[in-house]
């Protein structure tokens, strides 16, 4: 059941554009991309051009998809009791809630996907020297999924709470604006889950090419799960007990 459930929802997103979506941050990355100047530096030039690319990905439009894929996969329970009629079936409320969980979590891995792919193909068009480590690519592409696990179960849980889908989406943006300032922090940062998939994927790169922002990786995956942990089961604990 939890598999048709899966089912169900990916045929909403077929029938939609919102999968249009998960190529504009892979996109708007590689025109960044193609604009920024890379040193000929033997060994990092991949990794400069990840930082510039991650300012657009991971700073912003990352955690805003998270965002909007979390408000879309509650939108059509929230018009004409769909809540009722999908909950009259014969499925548990855990069984609904982590489905959708991981569905936003497919749609970021494909996002994902499409930003390494995107890194790979900028780095051609720029004739980079150095061979593509696509090792470190499938390292900073896991952790910066990994990294929006938190973000998607509170956007989730507010998405799942709000009858209004705009109102989620407002409450992110608001949020992911301060991103920059707040990934200055090194006290603050690491705590904040807007800005935590950027964090990680810099962080997992290279830290040698932008120590600013450079956190070490072990702690942001320990913050990262325990803050998913309380997320998740606030959401979990919410949806048990909402009234349809």
């Amino acid at each position: 059941m939890f598999m048709k459930i899966i089912q169900s929802e990916w045929l909403k997103f077929r029938k939609s554009n919102i999968w249009l979506l998960l190529f504009v941050s892979p996109l708007l990355a590689a025109l960044v991309g193609l604009l920024t100047d890379v040193q000929k530096m033997e060994g990092i030039e991949w990794y400069i051009l990840l930082s510039g690319m991650l300012f657009v990905h991971g700073l912003l439009f990352l955690p805003l998809l998270t965002g909007v894929f979390s408000a879309f996969v509650t939108r059509y329970e929230h018009q004409g009791g769909g809540w009722k009629q999908l909950l009259a079936l014969p499925v548990s409320r855990l069984q609904v809630y982590l489905a959708k969980g991981t569905v936003v979590m497919i749609f970021l891995a494909i996002t994902q996907f499409f930003f390494i792919v995107a890194w790979y193909g900028v780095g051609m068009a720029k004739g980079m020297s150095d061979p593509f480590p696509i090792v470190s690519a499938c390292k900073i592409a896991l952790v910066g999924w990994l990294a929006c696990l938190p973000l998607a179960a509170l956007q989730l849980w507010i998405s799942t709470a709000w009858v209004s889908f705009a109102a989620p989406l407002a409450i992110n943006v608001i949020f992911t604006m301060p991103n920059i300032l707040v990934a200055n922090s090194e006290k603050y940062a690491p705590f904040y889950p807007w800005v935590q998939p950027f964090l990680t994927m810099l962080s997992a790169g290279n830290g040698k090419v932008d120590e600013f922002f450079y956190i070490p990786i072990e702690t942001l995956l320990y913050v990262v799960l325990g803050s998913f942990l309380v997320f998740l089961c606030g959401g979990l604990l919410y949806f048990q007990r909402k009234a349809v």
